[in-house]
């Protein structure tokens, strides 16, 4: 079973159009060197660190991980299926595992209102699957 709800599509194309908007300036390197100045920026204007100095390796991933967020974020906003939900949910887990890991060993803070919404939207893409996923084993436990 899978969450059917009309809720859910919208929640997984909302995230898609996050992502999207967040990640397209990734992409490629011109765009990448203006989003990482506008980051070190916002984080040394707010207190919370600026990013490490630009390289061309750190390019290279950024934009590898931009490209494939890019894609991905097309598909949920244009076919937002339940799969794609449950697919990005775990791939939030992921980020937010990895965020956590860069927090915990000096990465700068700018990456917590990153992370606060990763876990958001995690949290919200995975809870109505164990919701059915429990609903339906009490089903199954009521009928046997």
């Amino acid at each position: 079973m899978t969450p059917a709800a009309p809720g859910y599509t919208r929640l997984v194309r909302t995230s898609g159009w996050y992502d999207l908007i967040v990640t397209a300036g990734f992409a490629t390197p011109w765009t990448y060197a203006l989003v990482h100045d506008l980051l070190s920026a916002g984080g040394d204007a707010t207190g919370l660190g600026t990013m490490p100095a630009l390289t061309p390796m750190q390019t290279l991933y950024a934009n590898l991980m931009g490209s494939v967020v890019v894609v991905w974020s097309v598909l949920r906003v244009v076919r937002p299926l339940p799969l794609h939900g449950l697919l990005d949910g775990v791939a939030r887990v992921l980020f937010a595992l990895w965020q956590a890991y860069a927090l915990a060993h000096g990465g700068p803070a700018v990456l917590w209102p990153f992370l606060a919404v990763e876990v958001s939207f995690g949290i919200a893409q995975l809870a109505p699957w164990l919701r059915t996923r429990v609903r339906a084993g009490r089903e199954t436990v009521r009928h046997s």
